[in-house]
């Protein structure tokens, strides 16, 4: 487990661990490369205008398995999941833990949240303890305790009722 885990963080992460995601992902295992103009297993079709370095990069993460403290294709959670994207892709490092990135973005109305914003959830101690990567049309990447490194749509009732904030990276 990462040194850097505050006790506060640390139990607001087994709180979430601990409770059922009782969410079905719309994609949980990767598909072949994302080509431009082209429909792939999400039902999504990307035009010149989407950031496909981030499509592809999500997509070398799918199926890898949650580990709470995780940081590598071995096992990560969530907030490590949208640290190695946001470095990947971005070039931009964030904070360790869910918490962290919450208080370093911008918060942004869930009806302008963007492809690449972050969107925030919370369990039922009312903690931000969850954290994945908007990519369009409702769809967000994320690494759940359930299904791992998938993709889940905004509206799934889990999600929806545990939605807290959406957050742009400064």
């Amino acid at each position: 487990m990462s040194r850097d885990l505050e006790d506060e963080d640390f139990i607001i992460g087994q709180l979430y661990a601990d409770e059922m995601v009782n969410e079905t992902p719309v994609i949980a295992k990767r598909v072949e490369k994302i080509p431009h103009g082209h429909k792939n297993p999400l039902g999504l079709t990307y035009s010149a205008e989407d950031n496909l370095d981030l499509y592809e990069a999500v997509n070398t993460w799918l199926g890898v398995p949650y580990k709470y403290g995780g940081e590598d294709r071995n096992g990560i959670d969530c907030s490590a999941f949208v640290r190695a994207i946001y470095q990947e892709v971005y070039h931009v490092t964030l904070s360790r833990t869910c918490n962290e990135m919450f208080q370093s973005v911008t918060v942004v109305d869930k009806s302008r949240i963007k492809e690449g914003d972050l969107v925030f959830f919370t369990n039922s101690n009312g903690k931000v303890s969850h954290v994945g990567i908007y990519l369009k049309e409702d769809l967000f990447a994320h690494s759940s305790t359930s299904n791992g490194v998938s993709v889940s749509r905004l509206d799934d009732s889990y999600w929806k009722k545990h939605f807290y904030k959406g957050g742009r990276v400064k």
